[in-house]
């Protein structure tokens, strides 16, 4: 029930007014706004039937109520977590790898963990992830990562140039960048590495990933934290909604136009160096160009994404 009455209780309560604030049941031909009105208190029982109370009266009372039970809801809330207690602690102590045997094996495993993991992130969640993206994990991340961000977590990722050539890539960019993710690409090796609020960090435990570690140790966190420092100072800025607008044969375009060479064009952008050499190839048809130079000068208005 909301506080404002109802037409039909407004026009009982004028009714009521009309005959000297008094209201007799026989008189109320909607009972319905008649208990509504004894609800709010704008009618109180009486004897020969209902007598009006002042809206004055009735409101200060109603706030008087509502202050009443939210001093209640605030003290409840207060109470909660410590209500909780022993569960969390059971719950924490049950997700934690066990002393002796700090890795967890199996994908399914993994992603059970990580995922209890990410869900308590409270702060900053980062992660390196290099060569190509599976498009489930894709597409659970980007559940995963929207409700984070849009609640104040910060998201840093570092992929590597291949992952240019995957539409399901952009799509999960731009996805999560404009709730403030971001996302760079580093043309080095670098191994996998998750790092939850800067206390967890989860790494492969083995060559296959069958493994995982979740370190927990300062000094070890520590260490793995400033790598991805260095590794996202040297990483390349993407506008991944531009990626999302051009193919990559006009990428290739463009960069032939700032006076990338083919080998620099296929590491930036993640291709081998004949699949960069089949674009230019069909771009000199397009353009009529018969050198590099000539393509490159025509496309010169380009810039690259």
């Amino acid at each position: 029930m909301t506080d404002e009455p109802t037409a039909a209780e407004h026009g009982l309560y004028l009714t009521a007014l009309a005959n000297g604030g008094r209201l007799t049941a026989s008189c109320a031909a909607d009972p319905a706004a008649l208990a509504g009105l004894v609800t709010r208190g704008l009618l109180e029982r009486t004897a020969g039937g209902y007598s009006a109370v002042s809206p004055r009266t009735a409101g200060d009372r109603r706030a008087a109520a509502l202050r009443t039970e939210a001093t209640r809801l605030l003290v409840r809330a207060e109470q909660l977590p410590g209500a909780l207690a022993p569960l969390s602690a059971a719950f924490d102590a049950a997700r934690q790898p066990a002393p002796l045997s700090p890795c967890v094996e199996g994908p399914e495993a993994i992603r059970h963990r990580l995922a209890l993991l990410v869900a308590e992130c409270r702060e900053e969640l980062l992660t390196a992830q290099p060569g190509t993206r599976r498009r489930a994990t894709l597409e659970m991340s980007v559940t995963q990562d929207v409700p984070l961000l849009m609640t104040g977590r910060r998201i840093r990722t570092i992929y590597q140039p291949v992952v240019r050539r995957q539409p399901e890539v952009i799509g999960y960019a731009n996805a999560v960048v404009p709730h403030g993710s971001q996302i760079r690409l580093l043309d080095e090796p670098f191994d996998r590495l998750i790092i939850v609020d800067r206390t967890t960090a989860v790494v492969s435990a083995r060559a296959d990933h069958s493994a995982a570690a979740f370190i927990t140790d300062r000094a070890t966190v520590d260490a793995l934290v400033a790598t991805f420092e260095r590794d996202w100072c040297r990483a390349t800025v993407i506008d991944w909604s531009a990626a999302a607008a051009h193919p990559v044969a006009v990428r290739i375009g463009r960069l032939l136009s700032r006076g990338f060479t083919q080998r620099a064009i296929a590491a930036r952008i993640g291709l081998s160096e004949r699949s960069v050499a089949a674009h230019i190839s069909r771009l000199r048809e397009r353009h009529g160009a018969r050198t590099l130079f000539q393509l490159g000068w025509r496309m010169r208005g380009c810039r690259d994404d």
